[in-house]
Order: structure tokens, then C-alpha cells, then sequence
């Protein structure tokens, strides 16, 4: 058991398996089944790479003898931090294989995060791109490895200068003895949009599930083409259902190098891409490009949008412009997630953000006082299952005030359960703006205020006051020319906004600022406000 790692309770445990969500299958043995069944099936198609799953399967097997040889063992922590390149998919399933556990950090992360990532969890090797959109990896790689002991290896995708080329890690296959289901498979991060990321320990049994039976929901199959767009580090790419998920029934990844229109909608005209998945300012990019763009993107079937509540404007908008079928996904790296069935009504889809994937996920609702709220009412989602964890790695504070005394997480979501079991989410617990003691939602006037034809897109943040605590300030990014705060606040009123949810400023913006996820970080762009006020 590695030390650090919160385990189901026993009973907990032997009731997963019982009831079919944990079947003793390790992320490795994904891959291996289809590469037996069949071997020159296309499996990741990345840059210049296109690799069969015989091809890929032999990959990850000599990797992970490489890395055997170079003496990483199981148990080890790797910190991974890659762009969607082609070396991602083979290394992951190598160290799977070994029964190391890839640490996964997002190309955007820098020195801060990731020598936090490397003291938290005691990494002993590091994988990074030689440069990636501009930016050396190579001279962070040196900071770490002077300031964090127990890396005593960096292995580099490109020119590795004093390092290690990731090509040069190469072995004839060996006998590994392997993690057990019930092993760590990887860490995870958590998403927040302050602080420093938290561990997320995914086991190879829960993450199995995770990954097929998302497939199976969303009906992937052999002639599934998923476009990777997010980075695939990121728990919504890589097994909701991603590309594990993907690989798993034996379908096409393709890896875009960034999620922009510029690289994204070519790959889907010429891979004949069927699915992909998106965060909402993305989706909202897409189907502004999609307006002019002259790529054909007729063979979409099925774009996911998670990671944030996807507004209902916007979600009206993706069958008409983009011509396939919406998917609202809400969910977190820590377990829980919830999908909008093909089979609900458009409605449904368009302003629900599903319900939960295993019949056995366990979800309370709950008030300030943690009892629960009456049904149809809003609270704080809590919930536990076989594939939510018991506690983040290493981090007992965090767990006290993560996880109730039975096990349930504190998701910090606010949401409200409609009479079918679809969730409402109504924002976050901390998204709330407590105006003079009257509480304004960001969600319900950010939605309105997307419905206004000059508005791209909008956030609203709280900033300090002293008469009233804080007041609301409407963060827009416009279509064309602004519109004025009069302007904003006659469409909020026609749409039956109370008038104390009026926000009391407004600020055009260009672009927001964002979480390495690609959340609005909600906390900058307050600062940023602040800042101004005082300058």
C-alpha cells in the first residue's frame, strides 16, 4: 500500500467487486487486450506518428523495460509534465506496466507548482518536452533536479542536451511482476483555482471503470476517431472517456498539439474525427470559428463540454453551428461523474449537467449545516462511490476538511437534483457574492448575461466594498461593439432579474485569465479589478 494513499474501507471494497465495478483488470492490460485482439487496428494517430496497437503495445513494453532497467520500480512517482505528443500515450502505459505511478502536470504548470508536485510526492524522475510552444523545459528541469533531492532522472522528448533522450529508453521486453487492481495507478491534480494543486490517487481498479464505463455510456466503440484537444494530462481528456477509454474498446486517438480552431478543425476533416471534448470558453471559440472556417467537420458526431458549466446560450448554438451532438459532462479528477444520456430530451441536454455514471455513486445535497436540503432545492454536492476517493495523497488537513467522517467528498459544487436524478449546477460554494447580506449567484447572471447579442463571454466576481462587503462587478468580453452597464442591466431586468443581482460594474476585457485547466480564475481577475481601482 503506498504510504500516503487513503483505501476504501474492506467493506466498501469487497462490495465494488461484488457488484462488478472493480474486476481486477490493471490500465495496462486495456491496451494489451486490444492489441491481441486486433494488432493492426489504428491506434494513435500524433504529429508524423501513426501507430497500430500492436505497434503501440510493443512500445509500452520496451519503455517499460528501459525504464527497468534504468532502476525505476514499482511504487515510484514520475513526474510527467507533456503536451499532447505521440511519447505521452506509450510512456503512460509503460510505467502502468511497471507499477510506477506517473505524476500528471499540465504543460502550463511552472517552477511553482512543480516542485511543490516534486516535494509532495517524491518523484524520482521527471519527463519533459525539449520546447514546447517557446518555453525550455530543459533549463526547468535543471531547477528542479538542484532543488528536489529525490529526482535523480530527467528524460526529454526532443533534444535531451545533458538529460536523457525518452527515445534512448529502449529494452527487449522483460517479465515485470506488476501492480495489483487495487495498486495506485497514477496522481491526478486536483482543479481548483487558487492554491497549489492537491494529489489525486487513482487506483487501476477504479480507473478502469472510469474509463469503460464512460465508453460504454457514451457509445464508443471500434469506429470511434476521439480528437484529444485538452491537454491529456488532464482527467476529462484522458478518461472521460478519453483516450483510455477510447484505446480501451479499440477506436482512433488523434492528438491535436493545442485545442485552437487552427489545429483542431484540420485534423477533424482529415482523421474523420467522430468525438472530441471541450471546456466551455473553448466550445465557445469553436462555434465562432466554425461561423467562417471552410473545414468540413461533418463527420462530428459527439462534442463533450465539461470542466465548468457550459451556459445554456451556448449550448443551444452546438447542433445548429457545429452539427452533432451535445454532451454536457460534470464530473471531477476526484471520481464523480455525470453525463447527459443520448437518449434525454434536448432539453434535458441543454440545460442539465447529467446524472451520475454508476448506479452505486452515493450523492447527498446538503445545507450550510450539512443536513440535507429539501428535493429540488440547491446545496453542496457530497458524494462517495467506487470510483470517488477517500482522500487526497499525502495531505491529512485537507482530507479533514475534504471528506465528511463516512467517507463522502466535499465537492464544493452547488447544485440542485431535478425529479429524473439530472443535476442543476448553480455555481460553486464560494461563487456566491454576498452583497449587504443579500447572496447574488454567479451562475444564474452570467447566464443571462451571455444571452445578450454583444456578449462573448462573462464573469462575475465580487470586489470589496465598504458599505456593503462586496459588490458585483460584470467581467465581459464583447461581440463587436460593448454594450454599457445601463445596457446590461435593462436586459437583466427584461429577463426578471432581481434588481440586487444587478451587477454594479462593469469591465470590458479581451481575455480573461485562466486556470491551467482553462477554468476563469475567478480569484486573478478580481485582483486584476482591484488593481486597476487603486492605479
Amino acid at each position: 500500500m503506498l504510504d500516503g494513499f487513503t483505501a476504501w474501507p474492506p467493506e466498501f471494497a469487497d462490495r465494488y467487486r461484488a457488484l462488478g465495478y472493480w474486476r481486477g483488470r490493471t490500465l495496462g492490460s486495456l491496451l494489451r487486450e486490444r492489441a491481441l485482439a486486433v494488432p493492426d487496428r489504428l491506434a494513435v494517430v500524433a504529429g508524423d506518428h501513426r501507430w497500430t496497437y500492436a505497434e503501440l503495445d510493443d512500445r509500452a513494453d520496451r519503455l517499460a523495460a528501459g525504464l527497468h532497467h534504468r532502476g525505476l520500480a514499482a511504487g515510484d512517482r514520475v513526474l510527467v509534465q507533456l503536451p499532447n505528443v505521440a511519447a505521452f500515450v506509450p510512456l503512460c502505459f509503460a510505467l502502468f506496466r511497471l507499477g510506477a505511478i506517473p505524476v500528471l502536470a499540465l504543460p502550463a504548470h511552472r517552477e511553482t507548482e512543480l516542485a511543490h508536485l516534486a516535494r509532495l510526492s517524491g518523484a524520482v524522475a521527471y519527463v519533459v518536452p525539449d520546447v514546447h510552444l517557446g518555453y525550455d523545459h530543459r533549463a526547468l528541469a535543471r531547477t528542479l533536479r538542484a532543488e528536489q533531492p529525490t529526482l535523480r532522472e530527467v528524460l526529454v522528448v526532443g533534444v535531451p542536451q545533458e538529460f536523457t533522450a525518452l527515445d534512448a529508453v529502449d529494452a527487449e521486453p522483460v517479465p515485470l511482476d506488476g501492480p495489483a487492481p487495487s495498486d495506485v495507478a497514477l496522481l491526478l491534480l486536483s482543479g481548483g483555482t487558487t492554491g497549489t494543486p492537491k494529489l489525486i490517487p487513482r487506483t487501476h481498479d477504479d480507473y478502469a471503470y472510469n474509463a469503460t464505463a464512460s465508453a460504454e455510456l457514451c457509445s464508443f466503440g471500434p469506429d470511434t476517431r476521439y480528437l484529444a484537444a485538452l491537454p491529456v494530462a488532464h482527467n476529462f481528456p484522458l478518461a472521460c472517456p478519453g483516450v483510455l477509454g477510447t484505446l480501451a474498446v479499440g477506436g482512433t486517438v488523434v492528438l491535436a498539439p493545442t485545442p485552437s480552431p487552427d489545429d483542431a478543425f484540420p485534423l477533424i476533416e482529415r482523421e474523420r474525427i467522430t468525438a472530441t471534448a471541450l471546456v466551455p470558453p473553448l466550445a465557445l471559440l469553436w462555434l465562432e470559428a466554425a461561423e467562417w472556417s471552410l473545414a468540413d467537420l461533418s463527420s462530428l458526431e459527439l462534442l463533450q463540454v465539461g470542466g465548468a458549466r457550459l451556459k445554456a446560450e451556448t449550448a443551444r448554438r452546438v447542433r445548429p453551428v457545429l452539427g452533432c451532438a451535445l454532451q454536457q459532462v460534470f464530473g471531477m479528477a476526484e471520481g464523480l461523474l455525470n453525463y447527459t444520456r443520448p437518449e434525454d430530451p434536448d432539453q434535458t441536454v441543454l440545460e442539465t449537467q447529467g446524472r451520475p455514471l454508476a448506479a452505486h455513486d452515493e450523492l447527498r445535497i446538503v445545507g450550510p449545516d450539512d443536513r440535507e436540503v429539501p428535493p429540488g432545492e440547491t446545496g453542496e454536492l457530497l458524494v462517495r462511490g467506487p470510483y470517488t476517493i477517500r482522500g487526497y495523497y499525502r495531505a491529512p488537513e485537507a482530507n479533514r476538511a475534504a471528506f465528511t467522517p463516512d467517507g463522502f467528498y466535499r465537492s464544493g459544487d452547488l447544485v440542485r437534483r431535478l425529479p429524473g436524478g439530472h443535476l442543476m449546477v448553480e455555481g460553486r460554494v464560494k461563487d456566491v457574492i454576498n452583497r449587504g447580506g443579500d447572496k447574488v449567484p454567479v451562475e444564474e447572471v452570467e447566464n443571462l448575461l451571455l444571452a445578450h447579442p454583444a456578449v462573448h463571454d462573462a464573469a462575475l466576481v465580487g470586489v470589496p466594498d465598504d458599505a456593503l462587503g462586496e459588490r458585483s462587478c460584470a467581467c465581459v468580453i464583447a461581440h463587436g461593439t460593448a454594450p454599457t452597464r445601463a445596457e446590461l442591466n435593462a436586459h437583466l431586468t427584461g429577463r426578471g432579474l432581481a434588481a440586487f443581482k444587478l451587477p454594479d460594474r462593469l469591465v470590458v476585457l479581451d481575455a480573461f485569465p485562466r486556470t491551467a485547466l482553462g477554468k476563469v480564475n475567478r480569484r486573478e481577475l478580481a485582483m486584476l479589478i482591484r488593481e486597476s481601482d487603486r492605479g
